[in-house]
């Protein structure tokens, strides 16, 4: 099963460590004052708007996955849209639960100089990441419903609990997109299921509400 899930995207500082893991991916060593930087919440353990959750297995199965993996424009997989990489990731623990943070580099050229100017200037400012998850479970019965359905509706509570879907078993990490979408809050998801195949659905999903902010740390909104 093929998700999109949005992201919320700040810039971030550059260390000599930061450098070092970015001069790994490249083919000639960079400068500081080369590359642009920012930092981006790819997903989290806590129940979305689309009544779903990433397990903690499939957070530290991601947090591999992602790593060097490109930033593109709207999900389009093409070179031109390709603008920035994945350098580095970890698993952040908050009050709320556990979040994977994705940290990307991108190069200061003139083709670039616009597109950091809008997201320093929040412009640019929603994300959007693509993965595919073997597993989708109900919370309430664990029924894998990639495999087969349950009688339980997602949202519903039942004897006192919320059923809500959890997905496992991380395949694979495609990559970050930088997306159009307004950031609002109570947005909504919109969706398109492709069940050519049997055994694969595919999802595609896609969350506004997120923000960028200029510099500092992650604070909740």
């Amino acid at each position: 099963m093929k998700i999109e899930k949005s992201t919320e995207i700040r810039e971030s500082e550059l260390s000599e460590a930061e450098l070092s893991a970015i001069n790994a991916l490249t083919m000639t060593e960079v400068r500081a004052e080369d590359v642009f930087t920012f930092k981006a919440i790819l997903c989290d353990n806590q129940v979305d708007r689309d009544n779903e959750a990433f397990s903690d297995n499939a957070l530290k199965q991601l947090e591999s996955l992602f790593l060097g993996k490109p930033v593109i424009k709207d999900h389009i997989p093409m070179a031109d849209n390709q603008v920035a990489r994945i350098y580095r990731t970890e698993i952040q623990e908050t009050p709320s639960g556990k979040s994977l943070t994705a940290y990307c580099y991108m190069m200061r050229t003139a083709g670039n100089a616009d597109l950091i100017k809008e997201i320093q200037g929040g412009i640019k400012k929603e994300g959007s990441v693509g993965c595919a998850i073997g597993s989708k479970t109900c919370s309430i019965c664990g029924t894998d419903l990639l495999k087969s359905q349950c009688r339980h509706i997602a949202g519903k509570y039942y004897k006192g609990q919320m059923c809500h879907h959890i997905l496992d078993n991380a395949l694979d990490a495609y990559e970050f997109s930088l997306v159009a979408v307004p950031a609002q809050r109570n947005a909504g998801v919109s969706k398109e299921f492709d069940t050519k195949t049997a055994d694969e659905t595919l999802v595609r999903a896609r969350i506004a509400g997120l923000t960028i902010e200029i510099g500092g740390d992650f604070e909740n909104e």
